[in-house]
């Protein structure tokens, strides 16, 4: 029988280990946002496959960050293919497709979330990031890009200007201890990572006096008044908005 409580403590130790790794790096992707928000800029958040929960994570949800462009194609959503939501994260030049619309500048940040690194379109969109200029932060795990069959020319991990290293294990599962087969952490640590950031975020730009700009809950009274001016300024630049 799986002792939930000795599991659950595991999972707070991998957090907790996380978070001390990766101290210097987190506050170096909060001053990169702290920058997008002095210059009045944008975070674009992307991923594939599961990846893509962390995405929805950043974006437009209580608490969270407001000036987040979330980069998306809909073949990479599993929902809407499972095997071809594989095929399509390793398609050279989706990347650029899906930058064809709107793409970060110098100003900007991209923010790529990848367990394994490897594949054509976390890889093209960081490298395409940087030579338009803007700083790249990848949520990796090194040790899984390590292990992982290079399908690029380079990896996320070479692409970044920042790396968050989630710690995950290649073949991302968490149980049984011994010879781990499922409960994958990559979702729970990539969420633990982003909101790192955040909560980093919104002490020191409070502390200097900025207007960080987060969405309220509509669900809680005022709510939806105190999104209003935060939509009229996203929505003319963030399309996933409307």
């Amino acid at each position: 029988m799986v002792n939930t409580t000795r599991n659950w403590a595991g999972v707070a130790d991998k957090l907790a280990a996380v978070e001390a790794a990766n101290a210097e790096e987190l506050g170096k992707v909060a001053e990169l946002v702290l920058g997008v928000i002095r210059a009045d800029a944008l975070v674009f958040t992307a991923g594939a496959g599961h990846s893509l929960a962390a995405v929805a994570e950043t974006f437009y949800r209580a608490g969270g960050l407001a000036c987040v462009y979330p980069l998306y194609h809909p073949e990479l959503l599993p929902l809407h293919g499972a095997q071809h939501s594989t095929k399509t994260e390793r398609r050279s030049g989706l990347a650029e497709e899906v930058l064809a619309e709107r793409a970060p500048g110098p100003d900007d940040v991209l923010v790529v979330f990848s367990t394994s690194g490897v594949n054509p379109y976390p890889v093209e969109l960081a490298a395409a990031a940087r030579t338009r200029g803007a700083a790249v932060v990848a949520v990796t795990s090194r040790e899984c890009v390590a292990a992982a069959p290079r399908r690029s020319a380079s990896t996320l991990v070479e692409e970044a200007s920042v790396v968050l290293d989630s710690l995950v294990i290649p073949g991302d599962a968490s149980h049984p201890a011994d010879a781990p087969r499922t409960a994958p952490l990559s979702t729970v640590v990539n969420a633990f990572l982003w909101n790192l950031v955040l909560a980093r975020v919104f002490d020191q730009g409070t502390a200097e006096g900025l207007d960080v700009p987060l969405w309220r809950s509509s669900n809680v009274v005022g709510g939806d008044e105190a999104n209003t001016a935060l939509l009229a300024k996203y929505t003319p630049r963030v399309p996933a908005l409307r």
